[in-house]
């Protein structure tokens, strides 16, 4: 906001409220609903976007999708011309290009594991397809309550799918960000992530949307909504800059060597 011209506390206000897990969204937009906001933000999960429209009203809402597809749900009418109060950007999961890179990069690995929950089904199910159309394979352990057992989850998956680990787009598995590449490496698994936040943190790698330019580019839609354009009539954007981060002290510590090809692919390496 600040690159496009506003100043906190003196054209602009950002209200922020903390939610405590994804059954805390209600209440977190109903705290901000009562703080008098103008435009709505929902980041990430349907169960925000839902949240948000709740206490919305004709109020605009600027979404980054994360994790579904406002379209095939049914909440615009089209991403050109969404229609009603609703815009923004729709992060779709890659999982065929993320599934691609491991098994092209390791092309001895027979399987792996998949941690997944309700909010990344659609995910899983897209990485499944995927999956079936090659001669690799996934065991997926869906997560409900937590705190999660990591260590019996892993029990339960055949020992030649233990040799990865793909842990899927949700924010279940957000709080233990630092727990999850230190557990693959734990047990000697090639880890793939979404986020590069993982891999700074020791995970092998990641694949997906730099989500500093996606929201960036959401502070585009807010300008532009602040500046009288109505939502329904801004398309509804996806993004444009992937970024692929490896880290080559886990690689080390794993006993594996990177392939030239998957390097010189790589948007950053982590030495």
């Amino acid at each position: 906001m600040a690159e496009l011209g506003y100043e906190e506390g003196r054209n602009f206000i950002f209200e922020f409220v903390q939610a405590p897990n994804t059954d805390g969204y209600a209440a977190a937009f109903q705290e901000v609903a009562r703080r008098n906001v103008d435009i709505l933000m929902a980041t990430g999960p349907e169960t925000n976007l839902k949240a948000a429209i709740a206490v919305a009203g004709t109020r605009p809402i600027v979404i980054v999708a994360t994790d579904f597809d406002p379209l095939a749900r049914g909440y615009v009418a089209s991403l050109a011309r969404p229609g009603g109060n609703i815009t923004g950007l729709f992060v779709e999961q890659i999982q065929l290009k993320r599934l691609q890179l491991l098994t092209e990069s390791f092309p001895n690995l027979p399987g792996a594991t998949v941690f997944w929950d309700q909010v990344s089904a659609d995910q899983w199910r897209a990485l499944e397809r995927a999956a079936a159309t090659t001669k690799f394979h996934v065991s997926g352990i869906e997560f409900h309550e937590r705190p999660h057992d990591y260590e019996s989850a892993l029990a339960q998956v055949a020992p030649e799918n233990r040799g990865a680990l793909i842990v899927l787009a949700s924010p279940v598995f957000a709080p233990d960000r630092p727990l999850l590449p230190d557990f693959a490496l734990r047990h000697r698994m090639i880890s793939a992530f979404y986020n590069r936040q993982y891999v700074d943190v020791g995970g092998l790698f990641s694949y997906g949307v730099s989500f500093t330019e996606t929201f960036r580019r959401a502070a585009y839609y807010v300008d532009r909504i602040a500046k009288g354009e109505k939502p329904s009539e801004l398309p509804i954007e996806a993004p444009t800059k992937y970024e692929l981060v490896i880290n080559l002290k886990t690689a080390k510590a794993l006993g594996i060597t990177i392939p030239t090809s998957l390097l010189l692919f790589a948007n950053e390496v982590i030495e």
